[in-house]
């Protein structure tokens, strides 16, 4: 099965959705967005990584910033931060416009320490570079900015088989326009939409139509 072009996913989504399934649908189904310090903190590590112009050739590595990738198969999209494209002739891929082959290295930029959130992005990047390029990726690199420190990742079948178990689950929230209920807990605190989710209404309206039904009534 191959999905519309109008109906991939985001990758990034796949991170709002394992912090927290409600925030993701205000987010990717009701088009709510709210910032705080820790997503204009995130921003602006990726200022750099996403500039769409940068290629840079050093010894062996090409290295590019914000690649647009996607898989038709999982109806996915999104951009890598960087990806790597080392010389290995031996167990390499042919690049258009390159000479020799190489292997692909995907490096995802966090701000914060590792997260298993961060792990299933990557994953799910991966995942595409191997659909779009027919090759193998069997590990990336996470870069946490606080600490200038890159960590390698394995990326296991346990790790591809949580991507596609989240992203089924997103795709029937999506599909079926519904906003799941969540019980409070302190990852509440950390959330930008914490202002906008309303967790403790235990109400069926949605948080769009509820902001709605106070807007109307002060016009």
């Amino acid at each position: 099965m191959e999905y519309r072009e109008e109906d991939y996913l985001m990758i990034s989504g796949i991170q709002h959705f394992e912090f927290c399934r409600r925030q993701w649908a205000l987010i990717h189904i009701e088009q709510q967005w709210a910032d705080n310090y820790l997503t204009v903190s995130g921003e602006l590590i990726h200022e750099k990584a996403h500039d769409k112009d940068f290629t840079e050739k050093r010894g062996n590595t090409i290295t590019t910033r914000a690649m647009p990738v996607f898989s038709r198969t999982l109806g996915i999209n999104g951009e890598c931060d960087v990806v790597e494209f080392i010389r290995d002739d031996k167990n390499g891929i042919n690049i258009f416009g390159r000479e020799g082959k190489y292997k692909i290295i995907p490096v995802e930029y966090k701000n914060g320490k590792l997260k298993h959130a961060d792990l299933l992005q990557l994953t799910a990047q991966a995942i595409c570079l191997e659909e779009m390029l027919c090759c193998e990726i069997p590990y990336g690199f996470m870069y946490y900015a606080k600490v200038r420190h890159r960590e390698k990742i394995e990326l296991s079948e346990e790790l591809r088989e949580q991507v596609m178990k989240d992203l089924s689950e997103m795709r029937q929230y999506y599909n079926n326009k519904y906003t799941p209920k969540v019980k409070k807990s302190k990852n509440c605190n950390a959330c930008s939409l914490k202002d906008i989710c309303l967790a403790n209404l235990g109400s069926s309206l949605s948080a769009k139509k509820y902001i709605n039904d106070i807007l109307s009534e002060e016009q």
